[in-house]
């Protein structure tokens, strides 16, 4: 009864929020409609009284569907809303249908990749890369030498504490300066790699303590050695832990990658700014690049989704835990 409660105070308290909130951006942006005058600050108030209470109403009725319905419907009308607005500035579809294939990399530079296909290289081997560092940084901080102890402390702290932007610049243009040259792809792989391998060190680190300490115990009185305890006891337990942060930390490397372009790597953005600047058609690029991104994030995100259910019914199976059909599992029944 008390969650009922609590759902409808909620509910007044939104509508009341939207209500106010509207009422008071049609006052402000009143102009904009063209209403002008004696009687102007009445029609805005009126209308924006109006939309709000549209909209609460909307919003009522959304939440009477079930659950499973609900997200779909809400997904399709902010998703208007959102197209909708960009529609509203007049851009050119012509001239992002004829920069198009340069965004996602269906045209080659010079023999490269370019666009979103770039991004998705320099992003695919930096996770790579940065996982086997976070790997072996994790092991480090739970070993019991000072010295492996000492040196991935100091590896983590310096790159979660540092922007990624410098340690951009700072491998690409400070690293010449002793001597050391590298190329802008390497470059930005290497940074990202360090940078997100700090990250992902914590992550494994965390995933592998949340084993219980009886699992290796056991697997080193069946005879298994230190090593086949961790890769056949312990890792594949500790996944089920460790993919959804790593997920996370792979998507947002997807859109750090951006930074790559200070470097004059042809990835997405760079791409964007480049187009967009030949015809001062910017907008149109942006918003190309950025529904580019929003997909490809989309894309990893199932993903990530599927094998988190994979895990979690791996999981399962092997304990015997987790709902059963029947059961209300988070509020919904499974």
């Amino acid at each position: 009864m008390s969650e009922i409660l609590a759902h409808k105070w909620l509910r007044r308290f939104f509508a009341v929020v939207v209500l106010t909130a509207l009422v008071i951006w049609a006052v402000n942006l009143g102009s904009l409609l063209g209403f002008e005058g004696t009687g102007a600050t009445l029609i805005r108030v009126a209308g924006g009284f109006v939309i709000a209470v549209l909209l609460v109403v909307n919003a009522l009725a959304i939440s009477r569907l079930p659950f499973r319905y609900q997200v779909p419907v809400v997904w399709a009308e902010l998703l208007v809303l959102f197209f909708g607005f960009f529609a509203s500035f007049d851009l050119s579809y012509d001239f992002i249908g004829d920069r198009l294939p340069f965004l996602l990399g269906l045209r080659l530079n010079n023999g490269f990749f370019q666009g979103a296909a770039m991004t998705l290289f320099i992003s695919l081997v930096s996770i790579a890369c940065a996982s086997t560092i976070a790997l072996i940084a994790a092991y480090a901080r739970l070993s019991s030498s000072g010295l492996a102890f000492g040196i991935a402390t100091f590896y983590v702290s310096f790159f979660r504490g540092t922007p990624l932007l410098l340690q951009v610049m700072l491998i690409y243009l400070g690293l010449p300066q002793i001597g050391i040259v590298l190329d802008a792809i390497p470059a930005g792989i290497i940074a990202l790699s360090l940078c997100y391998g700090a990250y992902l060190a914590e992550i494994f680190r965390a995933g592998i303590l949340s084993i219980p300490r009886q699992q290796s115990e056991g697997a080193m009185a069946l005879g298994l050695t230190p090593f086949q305890t961790q890769r056949l006891v312990i890792l594949p337990q500790a996944l089920r832990v460790i993919v959804p942060p790593t997920g996370n930390m792979f998507i947002a490397m997807l859109k750090d990658s951006a930074l790559v372009s200070i470097m004059g790597v042809w990835e997405l953005t760079y791409l964007a700014q480049t187009h967009g600047r030949s015809e001062f058609k910017y907008m149109e690029m942006l918003i190309a690049a950025a529904v580019i991104y929003w997909i490809l994030s989309g894309i990893f995100e199932m993903v990530q989704s599927r094998i988190e259910k994979r895990l979690g019914r791996s999981h399962q199976v092997s304990t015997g835990s987790g709902p059963t059909r029947g059961q209300v599992w988070m509020g919904r029944t499974v």
